[in-house]
């Protein structure tokens, strides 16, 4: 059965563009945008009419680091990608890319497999998946070109968590050699952990035992060292890097003197970056915990230079690295050990919002909203413009976003599967009323009626920014 949907007048935003235009959906694509008023969509008839007056007609947001069902730490991420994916549909995402893991002894077919199987049916909206290295050698090396065949096009390596996920320059080297070759595309968790391990110890034997002190053995410095390392290997090796979750005004130097050299080399923030610091990880009794993330929250100081960052485009795009541990039985953990609070924070529901907040506070424009939110992770990662945009022949993944209404993030509202908000109280402007995933309703008038299975596994291409 052919269904069509009509989107009425509404104002399109785009990366590109800002046109006042009705949308016509047909079999789960964009089939034709047309101005408001004219010929053309006075025309169209549908089975389905959403009015958007006085709303912002957006693609659905494509975050591209998220962390279901992750396991860390002797627990699991809160979040299932059934229960991850709806709270992300109702915070205006439409695709998310989770990370499979390989563990050290086995091989990357297994990792992968055992992400499909977690997704596979759960899912309300589409997913990817990125793969996380743990072992480099030989026959993984050989395995990153199968996977990017097979629309897994990009592989996260870790400088941190030495014993965990940790890769010595050589094996990063290596990847990033074999990446030049099969076209993938290496992101790096930029962060010095041997170093890191010996300044948690000598903090532990002071008795600095509090979530503060995470943030404090995780030094800025070892955060810029190593996305300086990061960078000149990817030099040595002719392949492009992208680092994810960039704290830190330093590091951003770093990704940014390599741009102006024309290297191809790419940055990704995350919301409690831009939103939130130190102050959080040093509220009083273990209430820091909630904020422990790596990298750290940092000083308030460094927020401007991210923000300055995506507006140069010096960071492209903005991710949230969602990892949700609840505060009760999770984060706790970690009393009297701050090294073994789980390490993430939830927040795939909020990005979209605190994002537009940014563009309500005069940081970004709205088209830069879209792009470091939707267009541009979709072209990081191969999906666009099936992804990521409003055109004809896109999937009809679309946000009927009210701008003008005002809300408080709250643990008490929001839809993600842990019992704290790391933006508990803060008030913002605008939220997302209706989201259609490949033209099917996820978010009706801020009711959900969605379904887990309805979103699908999407193959990437490579990284779009290289060709």
């Amino acid at each position: 059965m052919s269904t069509r949907t009509l989107i009425r007048g509404g104002l399109v935003v785009t990366a590109a563009d800002e046109i006042h235009a009705d949308v016509l959906i047909e079999d789960g694509r964009i089939a034709a945008l047309a101005a408001h008023g004219s010929d053309a969509a006075a025309g169209w008839t549908a089975d389905r009419t959403i009015d958007a007056t006085d709303r912002y007609v957006i693609p659905g947001g494509v975050d591209a680091h998220t962390h279901m069902e992750l396991p860390f730490g002797g627990t699991f991420a809160s979040d299932t990608f059934e229960t991850g994916t709806r709270a992300a549909a109702w915070g205006g995402t439409t695709t998310i890319v989770d990370f499979a893991v390989q563990s050290v002894g086995h091989s990357l077919r297994e990792g992968l497999d055992a992400w499909y199987a977690k997704a596979d049916g759960n899912c309300a909206i589409d997913y990817g998946f990125h793969m996380i290295m743990s072992d480099v050698n030989e026959s993984t090396l050989k395995e990153m070109d199968r996977l990017v065949q097979e629309g897994v096009s990009s592989f996260k390596l870790f400088m941190a968590y030495p014993g965990v996920f940790y890769s010595d320059d050589g094996q990063i080297l290596r990847a990033m050699q074999r990446a030049a070759d099969d076209g993938g595309l290496i992101m790096m968790h930029a962060e010095n952990g041997i170093a890191i391990d010996v300044l948690v110890e000598q903090a532990l034997a002071r008795g600095e035992t509090d979530p503060r002190y995470h943030g404090e053995v995780r030094k800025v410095l070892l955060e810029a060292e190593a996305t300086h390392r990061a960078i000149q290997l990817a030099r040595v090796a002719g392949a492009p890097l992208y680092v994810v979750h960039v704290s830190a005004e330093e590091a951003v130097a770093e990704l940014a003197a390599a741009r102006d050299k024309g290297l191809p080399v790419f940055g990704e923030t995350c919301p409690q970056y831009l939103f939130l610091s130190t102050d959080n990880l040093a509220e009083p009794g273990f209430e820091g915990a909630k904020y422990v993330c790596s990298t750290p929250l940092r000083p308030k100081e460094h927020q401007a230079a991210l923000w300055r960052g995506l507006r140069t485009n010096d960071l492209q795009v903005v991710s949230t690295d969602h990892c949700p541990f609840c505060f009760t039985g999770q984060k706790d953990l970690g009393r009297g050990d701050f090294s073994k609070i789980p390490n993430g924070l939830p927040g795939v529901e909020n990005r979209m919002d605190l994002l537009h907040q940014a563009v309500v506070d005069g940081h970004i424009s709205r088209r830069r909203w879209i792009e470091i939110a939707c267009a541009s992770p979709a072209r990081m990662f191969g999906m666009y413009p099936q992804k990521g945009t409003i055109a004809p022949g896109a999937d009809a993944d679309v946000v009927i976003y009210d701008p003008h209404a005002v809300q408080t993030l709250s643990a008490e509202t929001h839809h993600m599967n842990v019992d704290y908000s790391a933006y508990e109280g803060k008030t913002v402007t605008g939220q997302v009323e209706t989201v259609l995933s490949r033209g099917e309703l996820v978010i009706d008038q801020r009711k959900y009626v969605g379904r887990a299975g309805h979103g699908v596994f999407t193959p990437r291409s490579t990284c779009q920014y290289l060709n």
